[in-house]
């Protein structure tokens, strides 16, 4: 903390930390009390599979979209792009757009027929006219995959950001602190389900987007409302730092080839990341999953405008210096903006909603993973679909147990690193494994079983690899302000990919393994995608209206006839359609 003190003194009054740690650790016990009690009320009614999946697809699609966007604005959204903003200005920006325009395509390709084919998970969709067993172990093992990578992220900026408020310099005080966020994520996933994470993601939405826009007003009063203004003096900050003009491209990105990796990961991802996909699943009809979208959409949206403002006003509040030799790095740029702008009271809320963003996204990421282990696996494959309900509930809490030991492991080694190229990290194996055999299913007739895994396995294999051997896990140099290397490795380099993101290799590489593995192979199940198709792309509800339009007509004719004094014999479908006969001028 020595590096924020001299390097930023107006930051921090005469102690040891940020804020005033007895505050910032009220706000947080507050928060932690208020949503324990509403998962403890929602897990009066968790007993069956519907209940603890998917929330007894009981959410208007509002609320479902509001819960999206609490799922999806998770730490990288709100601390690591205002970081990356606030460090290399138009290049930190290019992940809001990203993130934003990936949900065009979930919004038009995916969440309808989702909803409509599937029933908990995305192996449900994967699976419905193709091998169950192999193609659900598949896509298990890359839900799992891309939940690891996520939850890395998010566990991270838990251990910076309260190592910031706190003032924890030591690792083994950092580690504590994820200890502490993964046991609670634990707590919320194995008694609250999906209901509890849900109302918990809508709550943590709603002072998300609150606590931003109260941000995002203040920065920009303090230059006269104008945005031209609080651009141009955070680039003049920069520059007389030391540092580069942040409105020009070129600050992160040098490589126009790594950006344009990037940008498939981001923009394609967001339709292959298992925990956004379901919950698509908690609403009771495709209507409300389209509904949803276009409410987290329009969240989303406003909130990444928010971001660009509070990164250019943390770079000329703040300065990047201050911001770098903070705990968390990159990740404390808008927890330094809210002490810089509000002291220790806005300091301590501001903490407290990033602090519950990162709950509740670990929590969805949790309960995806467990869902896809307990129905997927346990259910499917090892009990060949005998397992009842509660068993599946059973393994569904003792798998989120285990998951939430792991992710305390990986976030422990992931300290440090910024959370927002994690989650694109995540993006990339999610567009790469899953989001071709997504597309495949829903609208290839003659997409099969060998195309389906050579798809998922080559995609996912070919992300991970490429990522396991890139600069991202080591050979980047030493940064001279902080002394390390940003790479997750220390002291060595064994990095032959030159690229910091493989989507641009993997995600085609899943597309055309796919195509392959289909034509290479003879099976192909007519009926069953005559079925998918109903039910996917034509969608129950448009299936069944017809049915529904002369059942209601037969009704009101009955209930006419009553009224009319007519006497009519028989059951109850038999008087219904002698009465629309009767009544239409037929006998």
């Amino acid at each position: 903390m020595s590096a924020l003190l001299t390097s930023a003194p107006s930051l921090v009054p005469a102690a040891t930390t940020v804020g005033n740690p007895a505050i910032n650790i009220g706000i947080f016990a507050l928060f932690v009390v208020v949503t324990l009690a509403i998962v403890i009320r929602a897990s009066r009614n968790n007993r069956s599979a519907a209940e603890y999946y998917a929330g007894g697809r009981a959410f208007t699609g509002r609320q479902n979209g509001i819960a999206i966007a609490g799922d999806y604005l998770s730490a990288a959204s709100f601390l690591g792009i205002a970081g990356a903003i606030a460090i290399n200005g138009y290049d930190g920006f290019l992940y809001s757009i990203g993130f934003l325009v990936a949900w065009l395509v979930a919004l038009l390709l995916v969440a309808e027929l989702l909803r409509n084919v599937g029933k908990y998970t995305m192996a449900d969709v994967l699976s419905f006219r193709l091998r169950q067993r192999p193609v659900r172990i598949a896509a298990a093992i890359s839900t799992l995959v891309v939940s690891f990578f996520y939850l890395l992220a998010q566990m991270a900026g838990a251990g910076g950001l309260v190592a910031l408020l706190l003032g924890i310099e030591g690792a083994v005080g950092q580690r504590l602190v994820i200890v502490v966020v993964g046991i609670l994520m634990i707590f919320y996933v194995i008694f609250g389900g999906m209901k509890g994470t849900t109302w918990v993601q809508i709550i943590k939405a709603v002072l998300l987007i609150i606590g931003a826009a109260i941000m995002t007003f203040w920065v920009l009063a303090k230059f006269g409302l104008s945005l031209s203004n609080l651009l141009g003096e955070a680039t003049a900050t920069s520059q007389e730092a030391g540092g580069k003009d942040l409105l020009q491209p070129g600050l992160q990105y040098k490589n126009p080839v790594d950006f344009i990796s990037l940008s498939m990961a981001l923009v394609l991802g967001t339709a292959g990341l298992p925990h956004v996909l379901m919950r698509f699943y908690t609403v009771p009809t495709s209507r409300e999953a389209r509904r949803s979208v276009v409410w987290a959409i329009w969240l989303i949206g406003i909130f990444y405008i928010f971001t660009l403002i509070l990164g250019f006003g943390a770079a000329d509040l703040v300065g990047a210096a201050a911001i770098k030799a903070a705990p968390g790095g990159v990740n404390s740029a808008a927890p330094l903006l809210a002490f810089e702008l509000g002291g220790e009271i806005l300091l301590g809320i501001i903490s407290a909603v990033a602090f519950a963003t990162i709950l509740a996204v670990v929590a969805g990421l949790t309960i995806t993973a467990s869902a896809s282990l307990s129905h997927d696996i346990y259910n499917t494959v090892v009990k060949k679909g005998t397992a009842t309900p509660e068993e599946e509930v059973k393994v569904a809490r003792i798998a989120a147990l285990v998951l939430g030991a792991i992710a305390i492991i990986g976030g422990i080694f992931a300290l440090g690193q910024n959370i927002a190229f994690l989650v694109a990290l995540a993006f990339a194996i999610a567009a790469s494994a899953n989001l071709p055999t997504i597309l495949y299913s829903l609208f290839w007739k003659r997409f099969n079983t060998r195309g389906a895994l050579w798809s998922i396995y080559g995609g996912l294999i070919s992300a991970i690899t490429l990522i396991i051997f890139s600069p991202v896990v080591s050979g980047k140099p030493i940064d001279p302000l902080t002394k390390k290397s940003p790479s997750m490795l220390q002291g060595v380099d064994f990095h032959w990919f030159p690229l910091d993101n493989p989507g641009i290799i993997s995600i085609p590489l899943g597309f055309v393994l796919g195509y392959i593995g289909t034509v290479t192979s003879r099976e192909y199940n007519a009926a069953k995608y005559a079925e998918a198709h109903a039910r996917g792309v034509r969608g129950h509800s448009r299936v069944l209206e017809p049915h529904r339009r002369r059942r209601r007509h037969r009704v009101r004719m009955a209930g006419r006839a009553r009224r009319a004094g007519l006497r009519l014999r028989g059951g109850r479908r038999t008087v219904e359609r002698s009465a629309s006969r009767y009544l239409s001028g037929g006998r």
